[in-house]
């Protein structure tokens, strides 16, 4: 070796001596289950950038989206052992771990996103009885933040859909909670349990004939090309989680604690405002770029139907508390 290479390699390894540790603290894997442009995604990618800058270099997040990670219920019991840190999700697709969480399926029960982020605040009753809910069943969960991400409505393959008696017998797709499955047959529609990944081919191969979702995970898992028809029905406004892993909680300081709490509330006021941008501008991208049949049925023909049932779906369901709790804080 040349005096002048020694020099070069002497340098070098000085420089990497010298050179500081970036190597994070703690590393956070979060799961979503859907495909971009959605919130769930949104509020992701801003916990990430947030995270990683606010703690300088201390946190480092990556995000597993599009279900990498596995479907919702298998990813929540990872996160109870902390193999998995974070989820930003559904409540609909944790019904089997938290029944409660069904009663955000109910039709009509709120009115608009904005009373919803309010009712659905920390330090509203609804989330801390949640946070109660998670305690009592042992799910080795934290909740962080619930928000609102976007309308749900209905979808079909060959009808459009103009009020209730069009829906009626055909083959619809559901998640696997009690309420779904009461809510469209009260419609005299026919519920077919189908977990979210499956359900582009439930409806190409004709297992399912209608579904229902936010237009962010209609558009972003196209589901238009196998359900061209969409019918703006707005019946519920679909709620999200996001939940840590305790064990993963527990690990972390109490300064990261902080931050991961407040900037979970940030990206799910982020969710929110991004939910609203896709529910105005989906629509029409949906239907010039991909030949979408949209039709706006009358809500209060839906509502007429819905609406008196909500009380006995309560009942039946064991969700009178939470019916409860959130029909008297959306009446303030």
């Amino acid at each position: 070796m040349t005096g002048f290479a020694r020099l070069l390699v002497s340098a070098a390894t000085a420089a990497l001596l010298a050179a500081p540790a970036f190597a994070a603290d703690v590393t956070l894997r979060i799961h979503t289950l859907v495909q971009s442009p959605h919130p769930y995604n949104d509020i992701a990618d801003y916990m990430k950038e947030q995270l990683e800058a606010q703690s300088d270099g201390r946190i480092e997040v990556r995000v597993f989206n599009a279900g990498q990670l596995g479907q919702d219920p298998a990813v929540m019991s990872e996160m109870s052992l902390g193999t998995i840190d974070l989820m930003v999700s559904t409540t609909s697709n944790a019904v089997q771990q938290v029944p409660e969480y069904a009663i955000f399926t109910m039709p009509y029960i709120f009115d608009s996103m904005d009373k919803m982020k309010a009712v659905l605040a920390p330090d509203q009753p609804i989330f801390e009885h949640f946070e109660q809910v998670y305690e009592e069943r042992g799910l080795g969960l934290k909740l962080l933040a619930l928000g609102a991400s976007g309308t749900r409505n209905v979808a079909t393959d060959g009808v459009a859909v103009n009020g209730p008696g069009d829906l009626k017998g055909l083959k619809m797709r559901t998640p696997p909670t009690p309420m779904d499955a009461a809510v469209w047959s009260a419609l005299e529609m026919l519920p077919v349990t189908v977990s979210w990944g499956e359900l582009y081919a439930a409806m190409q191969t004709g297992v399912a004939q209608a579904m229902e979702s936010s237009l962010p995970g209609y558009d972003g898992s196209k589901l238009y090309e196998v359900a061209p028809n969409l019918a703006l029905t707005g019946h519920t406004i679909q709620v999200n989680h996001t939940s840590m892993s305790q064990v993963s909680w527990d690990r972390l300081p109490e300064d990261l604690r902080k931050l991961v709490w407040d900037v979970a509330q940030d990206a799910n006021h982020h969710g929110i405002d991004m939910a609203k941008k896709y529910d105005s501008e989906l629509v029409d991208g949906l239907v010039s770029e991909h030949d979408v049949a949209v039709t706006r049925p009358d809500k209060q023909a839906f509502i007429a139907i819905l609406e008196p049932v909500q009380e006995q779906l309560a009942q039946d369901l064991d969700l009178v508390e939470e019916y409860q709790i959130i029909k008297s804080a959306a009446s303030d």
